[in-house]
């Protein structure tokens, strides 16, 4: 049996984006930009897409800006809200310790431009207070920017609250909702969220594409200089087939959530209770607050790498981390901001599912990590020395 259980990583378009992208890579082919025929055809899908993407969030078509994907949404919000705190004094940003690469390190490039970085402490279950983000803003705060849920543990943060503290506060507030878009229900208004980035190919769209949901009102800094496309905000000629396939892959999903949410926690339950009964493992994020398809544990002395390649030879796709990262061999920067030792951390497996898993794959899951942990700790020296009491087990 070979069981897919990366979806954090990245998913499998479904057959309602595949079917909605091919008449605009075959027959609707044309530029939006251009006056005739075949152009405008391609204009007016972008345009259905845009309001069909917006209905999804909650907002207005004019407020939805394609993009790339999450990362350059990202960047782009980061970067507009950095510009507007320059213009009017304020260089002072709020983020947390645990964020996605692509905030941390536009954050890490703005720091070296003089701005200064408040990165908040997680507690262990992966959550950040509202009051945490109160205490933290002050006079200078320009952007608080905290992602929806957290790619690696999946803790889910307590964005209406946030936001309520930003607004109440007049500081603009981004989340990157790349995990969290078409697994739980967003509405950015009621949410009071200024700037929200996504990625289609979470959601079972295609790669390479994106959005950025930015309030009305808010100045959108140019990240792509050249046509006037996105209403000047974003040069490039628009993936239009990309676009109608993600915004289709987002409805689908975002009709589909009260179904398919419980039924992935579900599984997600299943899962951890089940690896939690091999000895010496911890759950890694909030037990509640969590999105639906996140199992993330730590089995102390083992490597991450040697269980996901033996993993493999039994038919199972899975991670120790966020795909972004998976060519270092630091510990994530997630688990050592919950306060993971380094040596746990390194022992850490991400199981990430979505509605198109069943029970028999997660049987066959619960079947085969216990037997490569037990087989991967028999030859381990550091096992040894923690059974033999040379060293003390840490969990």
């Amino acid at each position: 049996m070979r069981v897919y259980a990366d979806n954090a990583a990245t998913t499998k378009m479904s057959r309602t984006a595949i079917d909605a992208m091919l008449p605009y890579l075959e027959t609707h082919y044309g530029n939006p930009s251009s006056l005739y025929s075949i152009g405008q055809e391609a204009a007016e899908a972008l345009l259905a897409a845009r309001e069909t993407v917006a209905g999804c969030l909650g907002c207005e078509p004019r407020e939805i800006t394609f993009t790339s994907g999450g990362s350059e949404a990202d960047n782009q919000a980061i970067m507009t809200a950095a510009a507007i705190g320059a213009r009017n004094g304020k260089k002072h940003i709020i983020s947390t310790a645990f964020e996605h690469h692509a905030v941390l390190h536009t954050l890490n490039k703005l720091a070296r431009q003089g701005y200064d970085i408040t990165l908040l402490d997680v507690h262990e279950n992966g959550i950040v207070t509202p009051e945490q983000v109160a205490e933290a803003i002050r006079e200078d705060t320009c952007l608080v920017t905290i992602m929806y849920a957290n790619n690696e543990i999946g803790s889910i943060q307590p964005i209406p609250e946030i936001g309520k503290v930003c607004r109440e506060k007049g500081v603009l507030f981004h989340t990157d909702a790349v995990q969290a878009a078409g697994h739980l229900a967003i509405d950015v208004k009621a949410q009071n969220i200024d700037m929200l980035s996504l990625s289609g190919h979470k959601f079972h769209g295609p790669k390479g594409v994106g959005a950025l949901y930015c309030r009305k009102g808010i100045p959108l800094t140019n990240l792509i200089e050249g046509g006037a496309q996105e209403r000047g905000k974003r040069a490039g000629t628009e993936n239009v087939a990309g676009i109608v396939s993600m915004a289709a892959a987002l409805k689908e999903a975002c009709d589909n959530l009260d179904e398919t949410a419980p039924r992935v926690a579900a599984m997600r339950d299943r899962l951890i209770d089940g690896l939690l009964q091999i000895p010496h493992s911890v759950l890694n994020g909030d037990r509640t607050s969590r999105l639906p398809g996140n199992v993330n544990i730590c089995f102390e002395g083992i490597e991450g790498e040697s269980l996901l390649l033996m993993l493999d030879d039994e038919g199972v796709c899975a991670s120790s981390g966020s795909a972004c990262t998976s060519g270092s061999l630091d510990p994530s920067h997630v688990l050592l901001a919950i306060g993971r030792p380094h040596e746990i951390a390194h022992g850490s497996l991400r199981l990430s599912l979505c509605d198109t898993n069943t029970d028999e794959e997660i049987d066959h899951i619960l079947e085969v990590v216990p037997k490569v942990v037990t087989h991967l700790r028999g030859f381990s020296p550091v096992w040894r020395d923690l059974e033999s009491g040379k060293r003390e087990h840490l969990i």
